[in-house]
């Protein structure tokens, strides 16, 4: 089969989307494939038309490849693409959209206020800072509407820094969630062709959050899969992340970010085109569930033509 392989682009994760998509061609090549390495840059849609390949394997993160633009193009090239179509992607990237539609659908994620800049500059929403805090309580977190890995992620204990941690995630993007803090294990659950993968738990090593570091670095956090949580534990945390992909729109793979609480599982986010790196989450619970990564990414590709 002919593939493209798209990888890098101009976003924040433009690094780890180039080691996703250096690890897929290997396995693609291995399996006997023809690949097609391709950046994202403004010959990709030449590039595209004159290869003409059988299917497009997505190995970008971020925004232009995760939020349904290179989606969309490649529905107008009329080329099969790996992950979720271009609804889905706009949903899951972004947190607030997503949020509303987790509520929208009965699935739990924790409580939030969503700012963008131009309410906090033109309109005087900053005087409303201290209703947000007393809505979604403290500690909360700040972080960008748009972006993935934790980038411009701040954990707020006090009033007084909400200021600040609003302008850190408002330099990765023009608006900014204020979400509730929830204490518990952090999970991560991967959905293939519909089908939860075995539980991924992060136990981070060096910091007191899973950082964009963290989830990177070789050694910088451990992980467990399957996760050690009884069978009840198990069936809810799935039932739950499930539940997310669905009411998103995801179709062929896609990573749910889950808080385990006392009171039950709530949904961070879900991620479209989660990492493919050798410390991602995705294939580790592949690997747990008996598909080594040459396996699940002919798999992937399977799903892509069947859509």
């Amino acid at each position: 089969m002919k593939v493209a392989l798209l990888q890098g682009g101009r976003s924040l994760e433009r690094g780890v989307s180039l080691r996703s998509g250096q690890r897929v061609t290997e396995a693609l090549l291995d399996l006997g494939h023809q690949v097609d390495v391709m950046d994202l840059g403004p010959d990709l849609v030449g590039r595209l038309d004159s290869s003409r390949p059988d299917v497009a394997f997505i190995a970008l993160h971020g925004t232009e490849g995760e939020d349904g633009t290179v989606q969309a193009l490649l529905e107008l090239l009329d080329i099969p693409y790996t992950g979720p179509g271009v609804a889905a992607c706009k949903r899951c990237m972004d947190k607030s959209l997503a949020k509303y539609t987790l509520r929208e659908n009965d699935i739990p994620t924790p409580d939030w206020v969503t700012y963008s800049e131009a309410a906090i500059r033109d309109f005087g929403a900053a005087s409303t800072f201290a209703a947000a805090v007393e809505q979604v309580g403290l500690p909360l977190v700040a972080k960008p509407a748009s972006q993935g890995s934790s980038l411009g992620v701040k954990v707020v204990t006090d009033l007084e820094q909400v200021p600040g941690a609003l302008i850190t995630a408002l330099s990765y993007d023009d608006r900014a969630l204020l979400e509730s803090w929830v204490s518990g294990r952090e999970l991560a659950v991967s959905v293939l062709g519909g089908e939860t993968l075995p539980v991924v738990e992060a136990i981070p090593t060096e910091s007191n959050a899973y950082d964009f570091e963290a989830r990177y670095e070789i050694g910088a956090a451990s992980f467990e899969c399957p996760a050690s949580l009884g069978e009840a534990e198990t069936a809810e945390v799935e039932r739950v992340a499930l539940g997310a992909y669905e009411a998103l729109g995801c179709s062929g793979f896609a990573r749910v970010d889950v808080m385990l609480a006392e009171d039950g599982p709530q949904v961070l986010e879900v991620n479209a085109i989660p990492g493919l790196t050798e410390t991602s989450l995705l294939p580790q619970a592949a690997e747990a569930a008996g598909l080594d990564f040459e396996a699940m990414v002919q798999k992937i590709l399977d799903l892509s033509l069947d859509r």
